[in-house]
């Protein structure tokens, strides 16, 4: 039949996709046009209103704002007048429709009243009789003492509808006319030549090699046969492109980081990578000097008796080694043949890295427990001595107290520190852009130290080369990172030294710089100054007192990090510090 052939299937589906497109579109440009010439025939209706309005404000004679009226508003609109003295005027129309609208129809319905009596507009369509609607906009003259009515039939919005789809169906007919006969005689163009070469193709099963596709066009069909006609020739190949492939494998093999070795049945090695090899030559000798240049590499003992639980467990082993004090991790897997396992794969990871990290994050642990252990034993220890009565006197009580509160004070900073960066590490930090002007930002940061370094006889200063710059950041966290930076300077800044924070406007960055006068940070702890609960030696601390918990930098780096920003810090001892980031206006 016609419909199950090539030809019929693909002009049906021409045909369908064509009526389908036509059809979508021809009821997008029916909402469209209606849309429009009903927006054109309000927007000229609200303008009749406003005109009539102004005439309505700027005159007395009842008569000459008639007349106006009349050549202002369209002659099949209909316009009522409410004057402020309650008088009504009414025009005429040439539609008859809208003739027996009059006062009583406007004071019957409370919504149009309103106008007149509350000075709220009106914009709606109303229902004239079963067969016709019409549009009426209300509008309140000034002081809402008066209104200007105005109506207006939608037979020409229905009337245009009408003719504009009259053309867009004969249109899309037309279209679907000329699209039928081009599906015909497309299909008909590609279908021939599939017919040839469904012919070849049965004469290539039986064994006609030789068989060739006419090549009729120049187009798909055409490179279709003519790749049809070198199939042949092709085959050897793709016997090539088989090897090809086979040496991509075994290179993408040799590139992986883990080591891979092959076993046969027997469990002799078959194939392995270079990270494999270098594993089986750490079991046998100490260095790479040693390893002999031709030598047969078998399994170590450890490593074959996991081999002979694969064979005989028949599934997965996993097994962790140490060998010259490198971590190595080893998976197991059978291989299976058509029935039984032909041998196995073994994957070796170096995990000395990951044992590092796991050390490094022991080793934080112990420097929580030791930062918090100082403070538990000295808040024991002074409440100790009051209760058991060591302070006499009540000053001493107090400062014992004292002592108590600060040092909790620094549990507490400590655990919301560590919590926070802990955050940070694990990429939860919340950010909440805004756009803020940076000058008053700032020196409102500043405001909450001016009392704290007066008390140190620190001069604070502020510079910034801008007016009204504005940056999109979080401006919460970023006063975290002033409050860190800021707190820093004065703490280890003496008497009568300064400190000041200076501003710079990049081409689409902002650069600030937290400047002291202070002891200075050593060389050697300035490349560590961002670590976590690192702290720098004794010339750094003011009068030998460490009060802080080494988290701040840290945290403020996390958060200009998170701001795609760069922090750093340059350093000389004795004549002060300069801490600087940089952080993008635009996130």
């Amino acid at each position: 039949m016609f419909w199950r052939s090539v030809v019929g299937k693909l002009a049906m589906t021409i045909l369908l996709l064509v009526s389908f497109v036509l059809f979508i579109l021809t009821i997008l440009l029916l909402e469209l046009f209606e849309g429009f010439h009903a927006q054109e025939v309000e927007k000229a209706m609200l303008q009749t209103a406003s005109k009539i309005s102004i005439i309505v404000d700027e005159q007395d004679d009842p008569y000459f704002i008639s007349q106006m009226a009349e050549q202002v508003k369209e002659p099949s609109n209909k316009v009522i007048i409410y004057f402020p003295d309650d008088t009504i005027w009414i025009s005429n129309t040439t539609n008859e429709a809208l003739s027996h609208i009059n006062q009583d129809t406007i004071e019957s319905d409370k919504a149009l009243y309103d106008v007149v009596l509350d000075g709220r507009p009106y914009n709606e369509k109303i229902e004239i009789d079963e067969n016709l609607e019409a549009r009426v906009i209300g509008i309140p003259t000034r002081g809402h003492k008066g209104a200007i009515y105005v109506y207006q039939t939608l037979d020409i919005i229905n009337q245009t509808r009408a003719e504009t789809t009259k053309i867009i169906f004969v249109a899309a007919a037309i279209a679907i006319l000329l699209t039928t006969v081009f599906a015909f005689f497309l299909s008909t163009r590609i279908t021939k030549p599939l017919i040839e070469m469904r012919k070849a193709a049965i004469a290539l099963t039986k064994g006609e090699f030789n068989r060739k596709v006419p090549i009729l066009t120049n187009d798909e069909i055409g490179e279709l046969a003519v790749a049809f006609n070198h199939m042949g020739s092709q085959l050897n190949y793709h016997i090539d492109a088989l090897h090809q492939e086979k040496e991509q494998l075994s290179s993408i093999v040799n590139s992986m980081a883990d080591g891979v070795i092959t076993l046969n049945s027997e469990g002799h090695i078959i194939l392995m990578n270079p990270p494999a090899e270098n594993f089986l030559n750490d079991c046998y000798y100490e260095n790479e000097k040693d390893v002999p240049k031709d030598r047969q590499y078998e399994l170590p003992e450890q490593i074959e008796a996991v081999y002979h639980a694969v064979l005989k467990e028949e599934k997965e082993v996993l097994k962790e080694l140490t060998i010259q004090g490198k971590n190595w991790v080893m998976i197991f897997t059978p291989l299976y043949g058509d029935q039984n396992i032909r041998g196995a794969v073994a994957v070796l990871r170096d995990m000395t890295e990951e044992r590092q990290l796991d050390k490094l994050r022991k080793d934080f642990i112990a420097n929580v427990s030791h930062e918090l252990r100082t403070p538990i034993a000295m808040m024991q220890g002074y409440s100790e001595a009051i209760v058991d009565d060591i302070a006499e006197s009540k000053e001493d009580k107090n400062e014992l107290a004292q002592i108590i509160l600060d040092e909790s004070l620094r549990m507490g900073r400590l655990v919301n520190e560590l919590l926070d960066i802990g955050r940070m590490e694990a990429g939860q930090i919340e950010l909440h852009f805004s756009e803020i002007e940076l000058n008053n930002y700032v020196q409102k940061i500043i405001t909450k130290f001016q009392g704290l370094a007066s008390d140190k006889e620190i001069q604070l200063q502020f510079k910034a080369d801008f007016n009204d710059l504005e940056a999109e950041i979080d401006g919460d966290r970023i006063e975290q990172v002033f409050t860190n930076l800021i707190a820093n300077a004065i703490e280890h800044t003496p008497e009568g030294g300064q400190v000041t924070i200076e501003f710079e406007a990049l081409q689409d960055h902002f650069v600030a710089h937290i400047k002291d006068t202070g002891v200075g940070i050593s060389e050697d702890d300035l490349s560590f100054i961002f670590e976590r609960f690192y702290k720098a030696d004794k010339a750094r601390t003011r009068n030998g007192k460490r009060k802080g918990t080494g988290l701040g930098l840290s945290i403020a780096k996390h958060i200009v990090d998170a701001h795609k920003g760069t922090i750093t810090a340059k350093s000389k001892i004795g004549e002060g510090t300069t801490f600087s980031f940089k952080i993008p206006l635009k996130q």
